[in-house]
């Protein structure tokens, strides 16, 4: 009987084939990861070079090049807490990829631990700028696109007290979770562009949207996904990494997918927008 209900039941897959599947995940994450922060690190350089070109040389009337009230002549508090966002958006994308990065985890210890306290309080800060900057300050898109990115700061700033409070927990485990969360969210008006020059690629031009007004279904449903479609594709990469092989490489192919889009909207932006407004 025993023998007969050994060979009836479903046996695990072979070791090897459990490893590589989990080897293929583990190199279709390291992708889109270096693709990711290769687009960030690009935006920061695009970033660095208008905002911070503008204000060394002091056009301040540059600032509104490409944002909508950049800079407002006399609104000091404004235009301080627009300079605060820039800068912070800077300095948390340099620092975000540091945080990843497991090197310096193992390495560097402390160095990961203060990175990661100027991170947090740097992306808390972004956040409430950022969020003044959309209801008070004045932007483009409708209440719809207002209310997506504010969610998007609200997570920010609930992501940060979770990956604070499981670290000082000595939840490692969690803490790893929470932060992962956290970088996705503190990269959604990233996302944002990216997502939009990659529609715009694929459909050779504006499409569900009018470029003039920056207003459309398009733009209202990506104001949501910019943070909510990342997220749920880290929960799904949490759930499948310690499932079988199968789900190991459906989530090697999902991902392997999003770093194309990634890549093509990285491109698109970077020769369209970025580079032509660098010199």
């Amino acid at each position: 009987m025993a023998s007969e209900n050994y060979r009836g039941a479903a046996l695990p897959p072979p070791i090897s084939m459990q490893r590589w599947a989990a080897g293929t995940l583990a190199r279709a994450v390291q992708c889109w990861f270096a693709v990711t922060v290769a687009g960030q690190l690009m935006f920061a350089a695009y970033a660095i070079v208008l905002y911070g070109g503008a204000a060394l040389r002091g056009d301040m009337a540059g600032w509104n090049a490409v944002m909508t009230h950049g800079h407002v002549p006399g609104d000091t508090a404004g235009n301080t807490a627009i300079g605060a966002h820039l800068l912070l958006a800077v300095a948390i994308m340099l620092g975000g990829a540091l945080q990843l990065l497991p090197q310096l985890r193992a390495r560097a210890p402390r160095l990961h631990r203060w990175n990661g306290r100027v991170y947090v309080a740097g992306a808390v800060l972004a956040s409430l700028s950022g969020v003044y900057m959309l209801w008070w300050r004045g932007t483009v898109g409708d209440l719809t696109q207002h209310l997506g990115t504010t969610l998007n700061g609200l997570l920010i700033l609930l992501f940060a007290g979770m990956a604070v409070r499981r670290a000082r927990m000595r939840d490692v485990a969690a803490h790893r979770r929470w932060a992962l969360r956290l970088f996705l969210a503190v990269s959604g008006v990233w996302f944002f562009r990216v997502g939009l020059m990659f529609w715009i690629a694929v459909h050779g031009g504006p499409s569900g949207f009018d470029p003039v007004t920056f207003r459309g279904p398009f733009l209202s449903c990506l104001a949501f996904a910019q943070c909510l479609l990342p997220l749920a594709v880290l929960e799904l990469y949490l759930h499948c990494r310690t499932r079988g092989a199968a789900a190991q490489y459906g989530m090697a192919a999902v991902l392997a997918g999003l770093t194309v889009a990634i890549g093509l909207g990285v491109a698109v932006a970077t020769l369209g927008m970025w580079l032509p407004r660098m010199h």
